[in-house]
């Protein structure tokens, strides 16, 4: 079925413990795209670049199936960028600099062509322009799934809760979750969230796994321990690209079937921070995705008598 992605398309330059890179590309929606492609071909993206922007990187998201139609090139102006440095453990990091440049005028025009779209992938962005694109959509998408980070919640609260209660599944860390709900428990947290609106809750918990909530059940599902990891941008996005690409694939968007797609979500994210920016989203195959999937159940598949 039909995926609407839209996010940021844009530069990033990174530093970690184990390298670092000059501009490369990043943004969200091109790690959600990128992700979500190897289980739908229908994508639509809605995103802004300036004309500074490589085109074999368009070309490329075209070949795996992304209709850029509703992505705007702005002749003259400069993409978004942003730079920044992580810590020895991976999870905390400093941002050096952030350039807005097209994405400080920033308006998204849905196509004709994605008004219909069945699924919707809100990449982080000002809460505001999330609703924005809600409301151009013909009719409410089967699924609406939103991200969102701490930034927001600390500048623009009450814009964020207008644009949750919107909206079908959140996704967030496990620190964003607190500071949205006030509560340290996440279960507390959760329940408190999913009275904004949501029906499903993701808290993503980085190399600690994610849990998936609705208000009756919780499921845990774990990170894959890896040997390398070299860059984490990009991995809560194809986390979510994987994971909303699956629902789109399996036209199946209950609890149940949700529990499976955070397995795919976890599988795309896992290749990601073996390399820096997008570079091991792209070209990989069947069963390369498969055989990740495998390691996964075979992570947390047991066999247990109870007597």
């Amino acid at each position: 079925m039909s995926l609407l992605v839209v996010g940021t398309v844009a530069f990033d330059a990174i530093e970690t413990p184990f390298g670092k890179t000059d501009k490369i590309v990043g943004g969200a929606a091109s790690y959600i795209a990128l992700a979500s492609s190897y289980f739908t071909r229908d994508i639509h993206m809605v995103s802004v670049v300036g004309d500074d922007f490589p085109e074999d990187f368009l070309n490329l998201l075209k070949k795996e199936g992304v209709n850029l139609e509703g992505l705007q090139i702005k002749k003259g102006e400069k993409s978004f960028f942003w730079k920044g440095k992580y810590h020895n453990d991976l999870n905390s990091r400093d941002t050096l600099d952030t350039q807005l440049n097209v994405l400080e005028t920033f308006d998204p025009i849905v196509p004709e062509s994605a008004k219909e779209c069945d699924f919707l992938m809100l990449g982080n962005l000002v809460p505001a322009i999330q609703r924005g694109v809600i409301s151009q959509m013909k009719k409410r998408p089967k699924l609406i799934v939103l991200d969102t980070m701490n930034f927001w919640m600390d500048i623009a609260m009450d814009e964020l809760k207008k644009t949750i209660a919107m909206i079908d599944v959140l996704t967030i860390n496990d620190s964003e979750a607190r500071q949205l709900s006030g509560e340290y428990s996440l279960v507390k947290a959760a329940q408190k969230i999913l009275a904004m609106g949501p029906t499903v809750l993701v808290i993503k918990k980085g190399e600690h796994g994610a849990l998936l909530f609705n208000k009756k059940e919780v499921f845990f599902a774990p990170a894959l321990p890896l040997e390398d990891v070299y860059d984490p941008t990009g991995a809560g996005d194809s986390f979510a690209g994987g994971f909303i690409g699956y629902l789109a694939k399996t036209q199946d968007i209950s609890f149940e079937n949700m529990k499976r797609a955070i397995i795919f979500g976890s599988a795309m994210a896992s290749f990601t921070v073996e390399k820096f920016g997008t570079e091991r989203l792209i070209g990989l195959s069947q069963s390369e995705v498969d055989e990740r999937v495998q390691e996964f159940i075979d992570l947390v598949q047991f066999d247990i008598a109870l007597v």
